[in-house]
């Protein structure tokens, strides 16, 4: 086999875009050239979609097997294949954020706004073992911009940018701002952004309008209660850079004074965080070294903003129920490539994770006398999770085997142990929480320790330049977060609602003695397309998984310890079950015309099916999403972009009845979006829902976001808004 120039730098193989920013130079030896497998879905990231919305997960919601569980407005959850939160594996900067909250309003995406995003990859499915453990359901991988250093002989540059942008469904302003000053072997950078938002408008009223029951908030008929925002994030970067190697070192400080969720009983009152981040990647004769320290400290706080806070009336409580959390999660990673031959790669290395969370809640004032309203959150502090420790230890290999033109292969081991502990608990008092409903958990040994195994196997035949056929098999292991296992309080329903992160309004209790999660994944993917795959490219990819000890909801009954449920929501005890997941992706493009009078014309498409259910009970899946496309069709004249966009959704009528969870309509939306760009200077306008249609997204959940609290209606999605956002290059 011919000799070809191979750059063995870890991570290469899978971001490459990403990577050659850097401009490290490159180790030439005779090796085959090998492309990874599988293929990361890239994310076409262009400021348009940073324009249009300040939630960074928005960037995913075109691509093939990827659908999204509304939240907050900074903080919605990527779902792969049915599976979501921490079943996704998510790197930001290669770290592994992990939320702090019983909530999971602090997701890893909300830790980095979209116009910090540089790239973003996607494993929808099997995802290499070299990616990362202890998930499930696919690996999402989001980078912020590589150091940039002035060329050779060009001594020092100053490059940056500055955005400001509107839009007017909210009335949410905000601005963004990149500056980096380098010279050729040392780069430092700034970016930082802001945005403000007021709660948004549904296509139409979907509510009486008036005060928020018990509230001083006056809501109207179509006004989304508790969807306003405000975020602030930065970041500072120095990098280093001699020869073959580069050394990185990144500070991002977040600051969100508010949140609101429409679908939480609670909202976001504060989350702070500080996140150290330090990487090291070096070019050797025999391969590529990364490695990687990162500190990510956490301070959480929830409570009721204003549409939900109770002031009025019997309700009054102007303290609302102040909560808090803490997380200090600390990860250290080293990573190799080395190639073995002309055939043969092979990837290695180790993994440390260590995540410390305490989770509290304080009173809002002392015990009086026998007053059960009063009493339920006087007297003393709530710990709902104490001292809660998880750490996770992995080690893996990867081997790559090209067998000739035609036939690639890999095979991958990830072997890990996840380790969890917490402290003794207690209510607020002994009055509304009696010794009795947590002294078993204080009694019993809390100290876990979980036995992980991960297993990939992959092969690629490409018979021309126009085919490609892949196929393979993956068993990944999750284990337990710590609210799953050591979320106790089950004695009355108010503690119950405050540890549920599913967005359904119910009260959930966890369980110690959850075992971990093993999915056992089949996949195989046919793409077809121009030998230059510019012209045209259509790729279909089944998928099937089985997942032995999933973690599910069963109903927590009064036998069991838990109180009789509000009218419309459930009290659910999480539990190892049996369940399946199987569907379809599919997505492909078109040429339409190129250089014609009025441009070039070209069409993309997504389609997605997923079906899941629990073999256990027989029922449904929660949040699987039903049969979805996209459509884009978009015109290029020279430095003009115009864009239309459509999503079709089908009917949810495929439920999990045990977390009532609600059926939604089918609907059709439409985005129109133009941008112009001069050499300094970029303008983008577009228009979300351009007809205004009423819908509800099927992974909305319900809408709690005012007061009185009821079950029956989904969250509204967004009506119609006009955004445009100026950005200035310099």
């Amino acid at each position: 086999m011919k000799a070809k120039r191979i750059v063995l730098c870890l991570a290469w193989a899978f971001v490459p875009s990403v990577y050659a920013v850097e401009m490290l130079p490159e180790v030439v030896v005779t090796a085959a050239k090998i492309q990874p497998l599988p293929v990361a879905a890239k994310v076409v990231v262009n400021p348009s979609m940073r324009a249009s919305s300040s939630d960074t997960a928005k960037l995913l919601e075109n691509q093939a097997g990827v659908s999204l569980a509304t939240g907050g407005g900074v903080s919605s959850l990527p779902v792969i294949h049915g599976m979501a939160d921490d079943r996704v594996k998510v790197k930001v900067d290669g770290m592994d954020l992990v939320s702090a909250c019983a909530n999971h309003m602090n997701s890893p995406l909300s830790y980095i706004d979209p116009a910090q995003v540089s790239s973003v990859n996607v494993m929808a499915g099997i995802t290499p073992v070299s990616m990362g453990g202890d998930s499930i359901g696919g690996s999402i991988m989001v980078n912020s911009r590589a150091p940039e250093f002035a060329k050779a002989g060009q001594g020092s540059m100053v490059t940056g940018q500055a955005a400001v942008f509107y839009r007017s469904n909210g009335n949410a302003l905000g601005g963004n701002v990149s500056a980096t000053a380098a010279g050729e072997s040392v780069s430092l950078n700034y970016t930082g952004s802001t945005v403000r938002s007021g709660n948004y408008k549904a296509a139409r009223d979907f509510k009486a309008a008036g005060l928020s029951v018990g509230t001083k908030a006056w809501l109207g008929a179509n006004e989304v209660g508790s969807s306003m925002y405000q975020a602030e994030n930065h970041s500072f970067g120095l990098a280093m850079r001699n020869d073959n190697h580069l050394l990185e070192i990144k500070l991002g400080l977040q600051h969100i004074p508010y949140q609101g969720f429409p679908n939480v009983r609670m909202d976001m009152t504060g989350n702070d965080s500080q996140q150290l981040n330090v990487r090291y990647k070096g070019n050797f004769a025999w391969g590529g070294l990364e490695a990687r320290v990162y500190n990510e400290a956490t301070q959480h706080q929830m409570n009721f903003l204003v549409d939900k806070l109770p002031t009025t009336g019997m309700m009054a409580n102007p303290a609302g129920m102040p909560m808090a959390t803490n997380g200090q999660n600390t990860g250290v990673s080293v990573k190799a490539d080395m190639a073995l031959s002309e055939r043969d790669l092979v990837r290695f290395g180790a993994e440390l994770q260590r995540y410390r969370m305490s989770d509290w809640w304080d009173p809002i004032g002392p015990l009086m006398g026998m007053m059960p309203m009063t009493n339920m959150m006087s007297g003393g502090t709530f710990l709902n999770i104490n001292a809660g420790q998880r750490d996770r230890v992995d080690v893996f290999g990867e081997w790559d085997a090209k067998w000739n033109e035609q036939w690639l292969s890999q095979l991958g081991l990830r072997v890990g142990q996840v380790s969890m502990n917490a402290g003794n608990v207690q209510g607020y008092n002994t009055i509304a929480y009696p010794a009795a409903t947590y002294a078993a958990f204080n009694a019993m040994n809390r100290q876990r320790t979980d036995n992980n195994v991960d297993l990939t196997a992959l092969a690629r035949y490409t018979p021309d330049a126009s085919k490609t056929f892949e196929a393979g098999y993956a068993m990944k292991t999750r284990s337990p977060n710590l609210y799953e296992r050591f979320a106790w309080s089950k004695n009355n329903n108010m503690a119950m609602t405050m540890n549920s992160w599913f967005g359904d309004g119910n009260g959930y209790v966890g369980d110690v003695n959850l075992k971990p999660e093993v999915a056992h994944t089949f996949s195989a993917t046919a793409d077809w397309h121009d030998a230059g795959r510019e012209s045209w490219a259509v790729k279909a990819t089944p998928y099937y998984t089985r997942i032995q000890n999933y973690i599910d909801a069963t109903v927590c009954t009064v036998a069991m310890g838990c109180p009789v449920p509000s009218v419309g929501f459930a009290n659910l005890q999480l539990a190892n079950q049996t369940a399946e997941i199987s569907g379809l992706d599919m997505s492909g493009h078109l040429a339409l015309a190129k250089d014609s009078a009025y441009g070039s014309f070209d069409v993309s498409g997504v389609l997605n099916y997923t079906t899941g259910k629990n073999l256990t009970t027989g029922g449904n899946l929660y949040h699987i999403m039903p049969l979805n496309a996209h459509v884009t069709l978009t015109q290029q004249s020279g430095n003009w972009i115009n864009a239309l966009d459509a999503q079709f959704v089908s009917a949810k009528t495929n439920v999990q009845t045990v977390r009532n969870e609600l059926k939604t309509g089918g609907y059709s939306l439409f985005n129109l979006r133009s941008s112009y760009d001069w050499q300094q200077l970029r303008l983008d306008v577009g228009i979300e829902n351009l007809f205004n249609k009423y819908y509800a997204h099927p992974l909305s959940g319900v809408y709690i976001g005012q007061r009185t609290m009821v079950n029956g209606t989904a969250v509204p999605g967004m009506g119609r808004s006009i955004y445009t956002s100026l950005t200035v290059k310099f």
